[in-house]
């Protein structure tokens, strides 16, 4: 199974506390955290459905993002973007996510 997306797992994090029946496991050598292969679809899925995702050719990108990120309200970034109101709360909720699926034992 490939490795999620940042935007997956932010996600897949808010929506733990939420009807959506997802929960971020530890899987293979339990170093590994992902929300199943089920899970993953799911999700995929309803982002497919509900996200909107627009990217753009760059040759520096990181000067891009840079740019965006301090002109933008973009909550899901975490890196430079401390000045955002939701920052501190997506760090907890992933935080908390990230306790909880190193507490349950190893997924198959």
């Amino acid at each position: 199974m490939s490795r999620p997306s940042s935007l997956t797992r932010q996600s897949g994090r808010l929506s733990q506390g939420c009807q959506r029946g997802l929960e971020l496991r530890r899987v293979g050598s339990g170093n590994r955290l992902t929300f199943g292969k089920s899970g993953e679809a799911d999700l995929s899925q309803w982002m497919a459905d509900h996200a909107q995702v627009w990217w753009l050719e760059h040759d520096e990108p990181w000067t891009l993002e840079s740019e965006l990120i301090a002109q933008h309200d973009l909550p899901l970034n975490l890196d430079q973007n401390r000045h955002n109101g939701f920052h501190d709360r997506l760090k907890e909720v992933r935080a908390k996510a990230r306790q909880r699926a190193r507490a349950l034992p190893i997924s198959a």
